[in-house]
């Protein structure tokens, strides 16, 4: 059975940090591409990055200069560093795994966690 698990989300102040992983198992070979997606109260999921087969990664505009995707194969996790946060980052942050094309977009995405909470108050 295939199973995402979101951790590492918490409370924290504007500017400081956190570090999310992504336990992966079961994920069928092939499905390679990992993302990290999030959203806020109200508002529709958005792409926040994605690391593809070759380990490139590719991340949104906005947030690119922050936020660093990384993934550890040893240990079937998929990380997500955050730096100096924002309030408009608060939002459920969700782990996806796609098994056809890479990109940041839902679609792409077969498998997802059940997100982790982030909540940065200012």
């Amino acid at each position: 059975q295939v199973r995402l698990v979101e951790s590492g989300g918490g409370s924290v102040q504007a500017g400081g940090s956190l570090r999310l992983s992504c336990a992966v198992s079961e994920v069928p070979e092939g499905c390679g591409c990992m993302a990290w997606f999030r959203q806020a109260p109200g508002a529709e999921r958005e792409g926040v990055a994605r690391i593809g087969f070759t380990g490139n990664p590719s991340y949104a505009e906005s947030l690119k200069d922050r936020f660093t995707i990384s993934k550890d194969n040893a240990e079937r996790t998929l990380i997500l560093q955050m730096n100096s946060l924002k309030p408009e980052d608060t939002g459920t942050y969700y782990c996806a795994a796609g098994c056809s094309w890479c990109a940041l977009e839902i679609g792409a995405y077969s498998y997802w966690g059940q997100g982790t909470q982030v909540t940065v108050s200012s």
